[in-house]
């Protein structure tokens, strides 16, 4: 007889008896089926980490969700997948080659993407592993990786669809550079730091201040190289006359065009910019 513990050891049981429901085939959806479809797709998590607190907190109730559509007769389907966090990843494996002394430029594109491949198969085992500890009744005959075959074919299409119904657009806009990186990059993959900064004031036109000039308050000076107006509110006096007009660039030899533009778009603060580049702070 086999003493009874006494305390119970998860370990011991519950990842033999996953595997069973797996081999049973309990978790795969039959698409032949003539029962009422319940389908939930995984967020997929990034291949560069493991599973937190959040992930298993998500798990969990679509974990529930399909575990009682079961139990109610439906068939289900719990779509398991990855992401290949595509930023991470190229900073994960570009600092293993940096290790060597190399780069990714010293292999080029294809091997490069190769050592991408060698590196998602070694490290993203660990969230399978996390998932199948947790339990989770995925389908694992459907499990998909964002940059297999097919798929990035499929992420256009549905762009192109939404593109057409006016859902989505492109436009001009503010973004994060990575200069190491040479792409944008998400607000999420900037780190911020607070900084002592330090209120400058320059002049644009004439140093005599008899004659046309505008000076501008900014925290954010070196962005004056890419100036290409001036923009003062419509109703202040002070230079209404100059609308119209040009003033010189300090040290650039080039002109920027006095414009009235009275709306701020709801942001504040000593340094903004318009989305067509205009300088968009008040003068002073």
């Amino acid at each position: 007889m086999t003493a009874l513990p006494k305390a119970w050891d998860p370990a011991a049981a519950e990842s033999e008896l996953y595997r069973s429901w797996v081999e049973a085939g309990y978790f795969t959806a039959d698409t032949t089926s003539s029962k009422p479809a319940y389908s939930i797709v995984l967020p997929p998590p990034n291949v560069t980490g493991s599973l937190h607190m959040g992930h298993a907190l998500d798990h969990t109730l679509m974990d529930a969700l399909t575990r009682r559509r079961r139990m109610q007769g439906y068939e289900v389907l719990w779509l398991p997948g990855m992401d290949h966090a595509g930023i991470a990843t190229q900073s994960v494996v570009e600092k293993q080659l940096a290790v060597d002394g190399k780069t990714k430029e010293d292999f080029g594109r294809e091997l490069f993407i190769q050592k991408v491949w060698d590196w998602k198969h070694d490290s993203g085992g660990t969230i399978g592993w996390q998932m199948r500890a947790l339990g989770d009744g995925v389908d694992w005959s459907r499990d998909r990786f964002t940059m297999d075959e097919g798929l990035s074919r499929a992420v256009r299409t549905i762009f192109k669809r939404l593109y057409d119904a006016g859902l989505i657009y492109r436009a001009e806009r503010l973004v994060n550079w990575s200069p190491v990186l040479q792409t944008a990059i998400s607000d999420l993959e900037v780190k911020y730091e607070d900084i002592e900064g330090e209120l400058v004031s320059f002049r644009y036109g004439s140093t005599d201040d008899d004659e046309p000039h505008i000076v501008v308050a900014t925290t954010r000076v070196e962005t004056m190289l890419g100036d290409t107006a001036i923009a003062v509110h419509p109703d202040d006096e002070r230079y209404r006359r100059l609308v119209g007009t040009t003033l010189p660039h300090p040290f650039l030899d080039r002109k920027l065009v006095v414009v009235a533009d009275a709306d701020d778009h709801g942001r504040a603060g000593p340094n903004r910019r318009h989305g067509n580049g205009f300088r968009r702070d008040g003068p002073v």
